[in-house]
């Protein structure tokens, strides 16, 4: 039985997930949906509320859960694939050397831009497979929002990953719809559910670009608890007239 505290995180979660799915208008009838997997707690939520609100919503649409092993821990695939099957869903674990190639002596670029690039290329080959147009992956609000200084610190351009996001001229459709969904909240479903924790392989997990400014945000957030939703907030609220002028290209 569903205690009184789940059920309102639930419907809190999934109230966030339809406002998401609705004004991005993310999914429509009859979509073939690809869900990127990676074993964190963010992408199993989704793959649960997607699974979930099929009974609940007069819309049908067919999700095919993807996890790109990235070569370092062949044994989190065959958990995963083991623990999808307990939802009554199949897993489609797809083995790579992303991971060792991006972390090798031959790669001069940042081992986690190279590994994105490479699973995030596999995953739409695999949902053109899977006769997917649609790929659904497990972002939240923070991920939003550390994107956006990742890009500021590192790429020196004020930008950031969207809700729903169009790819080779529209012929796949990214789709976030936790993109509203605080990564806080997500952690607290995932307990209270029991979700199998997936210890990350990468070499490189805790030493991350991603989470240095994670971290500098974490004080940022303790320090007024409003900082993350006006930094959110502000995604939307752009004032073009008060940025600089582009100069690059003089």
């Amino acid at each position: 039985m569903i205690s009184i505290k789940t059920s309102k995180l639930i419907k809190s979660l999934n109230r966030g997930i339809g406002q998401a799915v609705d004004q991005y208008d993310m999914i429509q009838d009859g979509d073939r949906i690809a869900v990127g997997i990676s074993g964190g707690q963010d992408s199993l939520t989704l793959l649960w509320f997607l699974q979930h609100r099929l009974s609940h919503i007069p819309v049908h649409y067919d999700i095919f859960p993807v996890y790109i092993d990235p070569g370092f821990d062949r044994n989190m695939g065959i958990l995963m694939k083991e623990h999808c099957s307990r939802w009554g869903l199949y897993l489609h674990v797809d083995v790579t050397d992303h991971g060792i190639r991006a972390h090798s002596p031959e790669n001069r670029e940042n081992p986690c831009f190279l590994c994105s690039r490479l699973r995030r290329q596999r995953l739409f080959e695999i949902a053109e497979s899977l006769g997917c147009r649609k790929l659904a992956l497990g972002h939240t609000r923070d991920d939003i929002i550390e994107t956006l200084f990742l890009n500021i610190c590192y790429a020196g351009s004020i930008c950031t990953m969207t809700p729903a996001q169009d790819f080779f001229k529209g012929k796949y459709t990214v789709i976030r719809p936790l993109a509203f969904a605080d990564a806080e909240d997500i952690r607290e479903f995932a307990r209270q559910q029991g979700f199998p924790v997936f210890e990350n392989p990468c070499p490189t997990s805790k030493t991350s670009k991603r989470k240095e400014i994670k971290e500098i945000l974490q004080r940022l957030y303790q320090s007024n608890p409003n900082v993350k939703s006006n930094i959110f907030r502000s995604l939307s609220h752009v004032r073009t007239e008060y940025l600089l002028k582009d100069t690059s290209k003089r």
